[in-house]
């Protein structure tokens, strides 16, 4: 029968003990700030006033074509967003699109990532061709994709028509309801943001050592179990990395919505809804406030994928 003295439970080490850096961590870090500290600094200087003065605007009624009536009603904007179905339309109209082109992007981005990865044709031309779509304005594809689904100008109908043999019509209106034009809404988004997220799953590619798929295909792993067993697991940070800032720039979504549906059909997004709140009705108070719970949300989501992901993206070693 063993027995442990009260002196030497005291000597053993917490396994909750946060551990200890080396000397060469602690370096790697202090030149990490060096480098990156001035960046922070100016990023910090340049978006600190504005969120800080949305948030101070947000506690007034305030109508910009009448200043002298603005009275503090402190968290009655916030009061009168949250209760309108408005914002929860919006809201779960951004969420649709966000869910709807991350997971598509994710798993399209994933091939091209793999392809550019092991293609044999030279590798610099395919990054060149697939980072086209992403080198164009934002507004220029909203309004290519805009002219190519419109009755009129498009050529998405003619196409379609042909590949389905009838079943979508030439004057088939994308633009006529709801899903439709969430539909036209996404695959443009799909089609313009995509090589972003193949390009960061291909610096995760690149990090893994061909050793490991090489032992795992001698062990007569096939090509799925290899996927799933080597190359995805130590691909952790990478795709949580690409799917947080995809996901961050898809819940913003405002240039596509605006251009081709301008939030007809339910499709306005929460983006959409600052924007008229703010520039259409000149309502700063109310806009400021929207523009703080979206902001609010966007802090939410990244928090909710660091958890989630229980990644550590510094790689401190011991």
């Amino acid at each position: 029968m063993s027995t442990t003295t009260s002196s030497d439970t005291e000597l053993r080490p917490r396994s909750s003990a946060k551990p200890l850096l080396s000397d060469r961590a602690k370096s790697e870090r202090k030149l990490g700030w060096k480098l990156a500290g001035p960046a922070f600094i100016v990023m910090l200087a340049v978006t600190a006033w504005p969120i800080i003065q949305a948030v101070y605007l947000s506690f007034f009624r305030y109508r910009l074509t009448d200043p002298d009536a603005r009275e503090v009603v402190w968290f009655g904007n916030y009061t009168v967003i949250l209760t309108d179905p408005i914002w929860w339309k919006a809201f779960f109209v951004t969420l649709l699109i966000t869910v709807i082109t991350v997971a598509v992007e994710l798993v399209i981005g994933f091939f091209i990532a793999m392809m550019m990865h092991r293609v044999v044709i030279p590798r610099r031309t395919l990054r060149t061709i697939v980072l086209i779509p992403y080198s164009i304005i934002t507004v220029v594809s909203a309004y290519a994709w805009l002219y190519s689904f419109r009755t009129d100008t498009g050529f998405i109908n003619g196409w379609l028509n042909i590949l389905t043999f009838g079943l979508v019509p030439d004057n088939f209106d994308w633009f006529g309801g709801f899903w439709p034009s969430i539909v036209a809404i996404c695959l443009s988004e799909i089609w313009k943001t995509t090589p972003f997220m193949s390009l960061l799953l291909l610096a995760g590619l690149a990090q893994i050592d061909g050793a490991m798929e090489e032992a795992a295909k001698v062990d007569g792993a096939t090509f799925w179990q290899r996927l799933f067993k080597v190359v995805l697991p130590n691909m952790k940070a990478a795709i949580m990395v690409a799917v947080l800032f995809r996901t961050l720039d898809a819940f913003r979504i405002f240039d596509n919505v605006f251009v081709m549906t301008g939030g007809a059909n339910d499709t306005t997004t929460l983006s959409l809804l600052a924007y008229n709140a703010t520039i259409n009705r000149v309502e700063i108070g109310m806009g400021s406030a929207i523009s703080v719970l979206l902001f609010l949300c966007v802090f939410a989501i990244a928090l909710i994928f660091m958890k989630g992901f229980n990644v550590d993206l510094a790689g401190s070693k011991k």
